[in-house]
């Protein structure tokens, strides 16, 4: 088993872009497609770019939200233009190197869903903030923003190179089994612990992005998982119960 792509389209805006993405999807033997509220049909000249694609593109899905076009996926990469220099403090920007990516499926077996945003904007922050990775793909500075397709081509490249291409590292070696449910599950949880402590409201979600991005990056098994959410249920127990200690101990000390 291996890690299998989904390529998610956020609002594409040019039905030529989505037709030469799924020309690329099939260069790199990527069949699943997801266009989420395209502001385009897909028409004639779609079909032209998408040439030997064809078949990636009849079968292509439509979702209205992001939300629903990831759910079943167990690790949502998104891309950026925005690079991961020193200069940069903005966590949620932070972001990995395409021979990273490429690295990092190597070893999973998983669900992956690889989201790129439309062709004058980019994602939304919200959007950013629902990918566990972040990518950017290095440029001249001066004008550092890939066409849509050209994209999906260098990640899909990286992608096939770890995934398909025969290397005597890979033969035997263990793969990190993920699961996006419980991800979710332990995310969740952690905004509850946040509350119960009472860490400062507004930046509750800073910290809840920084841990998505943190195991997003070190990709937890799902027994890793459940140890993680195992910790996390046994601190929040314990914190509950010692608050109602507290409570009862004071309320003693009023009669």
């Amino acid at each position: 088993m291996k890690a299998e792509l989904t390529v998610v389209l956020i609002r594409p805006k040019e039905d030529g872009n989505v037709g030469a993405v799924a020309r690329c999807m099939r260069n790199f033997g990527v069949s699943k497609l997801v266009l989420v509220s395209p502001r385009a049909p897909l028409g004639a000249e779609a079909r032209r770019r998408a040439m030997g694609g064809l078949e990636v593109l009849r079968h292509a899905k439509v979702a209205p939200t992001l939300e629903e076009a990831l759910v079943g996926q167990d690790l949502v990469v998104g891309t950026s233009d925005v690079s991961s220099s020193n200069q940069n403090r903005s966590y949620p920007r932070r972001a990995m190197t395409p021979p990273e990516w490429g690295s990092l499926l190597s070893g999973l077996d998983a669900q992956v869903a690889l989201v790129l945003g439309p062709e004058d904007n980019g994602l939304s922050r919200e959007e950013l903030e629902l990918c566990d990775i972040l990518l950017s793909i290095p440029a001249d500075r001066g004008f550092p923003t890939l066409n849509l397709s050209h994209a999906a081509g260098v990640l899909l490249y990286e992608a096939y190179k770890a995934l398909n291409a025969p290397t005597p590292s890979r033969e035997g070696s263990s793969r990190v089994l993920l699961n996006g449910r419980e991800k979710e599950i332990f995310l969740e949880l952690l905004a509850q612990y946040l509350e119960d402590i009472r860490f400062p409201a507004h930046r509750r979600r800073g910290l809840k992005l920084l841990f998505r991005r943190v195991l997003g990056r070190a990709t937890p098994s799902k027994e890793e998982y459940s140890m993680l959410l195992g910790f996390l249920k046994r601190a929040m127990y314990t914190r509950r119960e010692k608050w109602k200690s507290t409570t009862t101990v004071g309320s003693e000390c009023e009669a």
